[in-house]
């Protein structure tokens, strides 16, 4: 097995689907929860180093914390509609309580500052359409520089790439300071839906790659719904959504630079393409969503 892959149910922390520090990654910022909350359960995380978003993958849920409470309408799944979200410090208690119960993302990274907790509008998330033909697919950027300002190293991003089509292309990597990229360590979280197109399923598949020029990195894997993989460095991308099969992924990204940045070189061998796009009419199921469902 790939030691960058991590299929689904290998970072399951009792009932809760994903537990991955970044020592459990085997670097320094970049981590992930997945937590699974019953109808009428509350839980209690304590954040530790980490700043970390609050962010509904299944269902709602109350978040309160410093004193404060915000109250996070959530969605159906991942494929139904951007979700509003909220930012918590670190070094707090933070009590998650689901009325209808709630499957819930927690990308997180390893800060020094500690910044106020913050509620994110779902209205207020900007819905990208990049790339083209064979290539678009839609960037939600609720967590990215920019967008939100209020983070010390952590930034986050959802893909959707409607069935049969290519993202995280081209090639690109962000594992040097160079006059094009920042160092940053990247989880790529996938949920692939089944055959209605909403609900996520283990039916499908998507692919996935990463490389390095040298070949000491080629990892070209199946994907499936659930699953984990690292970038600790060299190229990634594509991500192939499979026919009959929309592939989401949470994109979660820290590292060393004093001010946040999702800066990227392309793989020079393949940036052409992106010249292409001007001339290459987008694919018209993108965007899939906005706050208010599916388009």
């Amino acid at each position: 097995m790939s030691r960058l892959h991590r299929p689904s149910g290998t970072l399951a922390d009792g009932h809760d689907p994903v537990l991955l520090t970044a020592e459990d990654a085997g670097w320094t910022y970049a981590g992930l929860r997945v937590l699974k909350l019953s109808a009428g359960e509350s839980r209690t995380v304590h954040t530790g180093e980490y700043e970390a978003f609050v962010l509904p993958l299944s269902g709602g849920c109350t978040v309160r914390v410093d004193g404060e409470s915000f109250e996070l309408t959530g969605r159906e799944t991942v494929f139904a509609r951007v979700t509003d979200f909220a930012y918590v410090p670190r070094e707090a208690e933070v009590e998650l309580t689901s009325q209808a119960g709630a499957e819930i993302a927690l990308p997180m990274a390893r800060c020094e500052r500690r910044l106020s907790p913050k509620y994110g509008a779902a209205e207020d998330v900007p819905v990208e359409v990049r790339g083209a033909g064979g290539a678009t697919r839609q960037v939600t950027n609720f967590g990215t520089p920019g967008v939100w300002e209020h983070a010390d190293k952590l930034n986050a991003c959802e893909l959707l790439t409607p069935d049969g089509n290519w993202s995280s292309y081209p090639p690109h990597k962000h594992d040097e300071v160079s006059e094009c990229e920042v160092v940053n360590e990247e989880i790529y979280y996938f949920r692939i839906a089944g055959r209605d197109e909403i609900t996520p399923s283990r039916e499908g598949f998507g692919l996935h790659r990463t490389y390095t020029i040298d070949g000491e990195l080629d990892e070209n894997v199946a994907v499936r719904d659930g699953d984990v993989f690292l970038i600790p460095r060299g190229y990634h991308g594509p991500c192939v959504a499979a026919p009959g099969y929309p592939m989401y992924y949470l994109n979660v990204l820290a590292g060393p630079a004093p001010e946040r940045s999702m800066a990227f070189c392309d793989d020079p061998a393949h940036g052409w393409v992106r010249d292409t796009w001007a001339s290459t009419a987008p694919d018209p199921r993108c965007p899939v969503t906005d706050h208010r469902g599916r388009m």
